[in-house]
């Protein structure tokens, strides 16, 4: 596992934004866009809010998320709702360069069609995830058919924290992402992280060539 560690969350969202804004600046040089996929999470967001006031090559980036709630649009529990308040709404991205997850459709119909606007973007240049206590990611559970779904996107039912329906991106479309950056922060974690340490197949483990930027907390063994 490619792991650096920070002392705190702050740290994490700060290095997290600086690494995104030189990688994006690069890749738009080299190849004229950037396609980045938003996670949700509270180091996420902390790490939104600072992008939110940097300069870079915004009308060239085109935004993704890695996994939705099947909620109405608009509520203050969706990522792309956060997302919004954090970043997209403080910064000049084209609107239709923001492409949300339609999960208000529920999860098979917006799974379908966030499929088909994936076929736009083989692959994304980087992907932002989270970690699960139980050590899932995007909305990719243990044991939930949706995490050996081979579609771009997935339909998920019966998630165990609310609400049970969800829409993700599939375990496939992330693996092919040129970066997967795993931001982790929370004594919480450290079950999740230690079992991934010492390869156990989470979900989260079966994201392949990922960086991982992890909180000390988070490291079993260390304070």
């Amino acid at each position: 596992m490619n792991i650096k560690t920070f002392p705190d969350a702050a740290a994490i969202a700060a290095a997290a934004a600086l690494r995104l804004q030189q990688y994006c600046s690069d890749t738009v040089k080299q190849r004229g866009a950037f396609h980045l996929a938003l996670a949700g999470g509270t180091t996420p967001t902390a790490c939104y809010r600072l992008l939110s006031g940097m300069d870079m090559p915004w009308q060239q980036v085109h935004i993704y998320f890695g996994d939705e709630r099947c909620l109405p649009a608009g509520d203050p529990e969706r990522n792309d709702t956060m997302a919004r308040d954090a970043l997209l709404d403080h910064v000049p991205i084209p609107p239709p360069q923001i492409h949300s997850i339609p999960a208000e459709l529920g999860p098979v119909e917006g799974a379908m069609q966030y499929s088909s606007l994936l076929q736009q973007a083989p692959q994304l240049d980087l992907i932002l995830l989270g970690l699960g206590e139980d050590g899932h990611t995007a909305s990719l559970f243990p044991d939930n058919p949706a995490l050996d779904d081979d579609g771009s996107a997935v339909p998920v039912f019966n998630a165990p924290k609310a609400p049970p329906e969800r829409v993700s991106m599939g375990r496939g479309y992330i693996n092919r992402a040129r970066e997967k950056w795993f931001l982790v922060s929370g004594a919480g974690k450290r079950e999740a992280m230690g079992q991934i340490m010492n390869g156990n197949s989470l979900p989260a483990a079966r994201i392949t060539a990922a960086r991982w930027l992890v909180e000390e907390a988070s490291i079993p063994g260390r304070r």
